[in-house]
């Protein structure tokens, strides 16, 4: 039985229906597509196969595995310390205001939930981090920290293929085919990032950090990053 609520837990953490706002977000993928750069299935491919291998298994997943294993530790200035690296790493200002507003949002919703009553309380005046509070989550659902990593790795290719199904426009069964080949390079970017070294972080991708900061100045836009 608790085996099965913890799976049911990780389906709800991963679900696109959980209300901290992530369909508004393409993180960079709507300049992109502005740009050229993403146009069809096989350009889509090769973008999130390059997020996928680049910036995300060497540092955005890493990271989120650090504040997992802090917060089962119940280390929180460990996970001040990963905020501040968080925050710190963003390439733009949107993105600082993504992780921030689904952070907060992630943090209300677990203080409304049975499963949130006494977890780890987060200042209301500071900003906290999509990776911080994802910890927290899985911490107050009892989640493994390598399952709630997979949970958000899950999230974010869903988010992305959703986002090319919106903007470029890509048709559903196009986008199914796309997460089939994509499925089993996040399956190995799961173990990469969870037994990353913490001094090998690094998030250089400079190519996504300037489409991410041409979303800003964007004319016409769906999202807002």
């Amino acid at each position: 039985m608790k085996q099965a609520v913890a799976r049911l837990q990780l389906l709800r953490l991963a679900s696109p229906g959980l209300p901290i706002g992530a369909y508004s977000y393409s993180q960079g993928l709507e300049s992109a597509l502005e740009l050229g750069l993403v146009h069809d299935e096989a350009s889509a491919e090769r973008w999130l196969a390059g997020l996928l291998e680049g910036p995300l298994v060497s540092f955005d997943a890493p990271v989120l595995a650090a504040c997992c294993r802090a917060a089962e530790a119940g280390d929180w200035p460990a996970l001040w310390r990963l905020n501040e690296e968080v925050l710190a790493s963003r390439d733009s200002r949107e993105q600082v205001q993504e992780s921030t507003q689904m952070g907060y949002s992630l943090c209300q919703l677990l203080s409304g939930l049975p499963e949130g009553a006494g977890g780890a309380p987060w200042p209301a005046d500071e900003p906290v981090s999509l990776p911080v509070a994802w910890a927290l989550a899985a911490c107050c659902l009892q989640l493994p920290g390598e399952e709630a990593l997979e949970a958000w790795l899950w999230g974010w290719l869903e988010n992305q293929v959703m986002v090319l199904m919106k903007a470029m426009p890509m048709g559903q069964s196009a986008g199914q085919r796309l997460v089939s080949r994509l499925l089993p390079r996040l399956a190995q970017a799961v173990g990469q990032a969870w037994c990353w070294p913490d001094d090998a972080r690094s998030n250089f991708a400079p190519m996504h950090a300037w489409v991410v900061q041409k979303h800003e100045t964007q004319y016409s836009r769906l999202f807002r990053s």
